[in-house]
């Protein structure tokens, strides 16, 4: 599954998975999952460039763990759901946080502040054997500067628990990626910045902030 990004056909975003971070943005603690999802055209790879889309001014960062399928997923309990899992990625959500904010306050969906080119970034997959998922430290630096630095015991719904609430709903296929929401700390990027993110001692990726044509 070193390739998950050309065999993926959807990538589900969890929701206010941090207490911090729902706090840092005014938004109430979720008292279940709830996810959105992006299209797989939002990929981009190590060392690519993420897109600054002319319709924003407030382009965040958000630093998340990935997980990738490894096999077909219906209505897997949560006992089960690990074996289906193939490894990890450290991800980063974009967001036009101007547009998503816009978005909440007319009651429409969030799409065009989520869902534009390049606008999921992800590292290296990491075998499933090689992280304790429940335990995983995370960095994410702008310009070599950290501005998020987390631990996944901190989310407020494990892996198996989003995993066995997801496929409830949706089939996951092999190469499916979970992003399994953010930390507290996300930010603005701007054009020109380089954007570092890692698991330290495991995986690292970096990217370019680069305007739109």
């Amino acid at each position: 599954m070193k390739d998950f990004v050309k065999q993926s056909t959807k990538i589900i975003c969890i929701g206010r998975n941090y207490a911090k971070h729902a706090a840092e943005l005014g938004n109430e603690i979720p008292t279940m999952p709830f996810y959105f999802i992006k299209p797989t055209t939002c990929y981009v790879e190590d060392g690519g460039d993420i897109i600054y889309p002319k319709i924003t001014k407030n382009l965040h960062h958000e630093l998340e763990l990935g997980v990738v399928i490894g096999k077909k997923m219906s209505k897997v309990p949560r006992d089960d759901v690990m074996s289906h899992v193939a490894g990890y990625s450290v991800t980063i959500d974009v967001t036009c946080r101007d547009l998503q904010e816009q978005c909440k306050a007319e009651r429409k969906p969030w799409s065009i502040s989520k869902c534009l080119d390049t606008h999921c970034a992800v590292g290296p997959f990491i075998p499933a054997d090689k992280l304790a998922h429940n335990n995983v430290e995370m960095v994410l630096k702008v310009n070599g500067e950290v501005r998020q630095h987390a631990n996944t015991k901190d989310m407020l719904f494990d892996v198996p628990a989003l995993l066995e609430y997801v496929n409830q709903h949706i089939t996951l296929l092999p190469g499916d990626l979970v992003q399994t929401g953010t930390p507290e700390g996300v930010g603005p990027m701007n054009v020109g910045d380089t954007v570092s993110v890692s698991i330290p001692g495991v995986s690292e990726a970096s990217f370019k902030i680069v305007a739109d044509v």
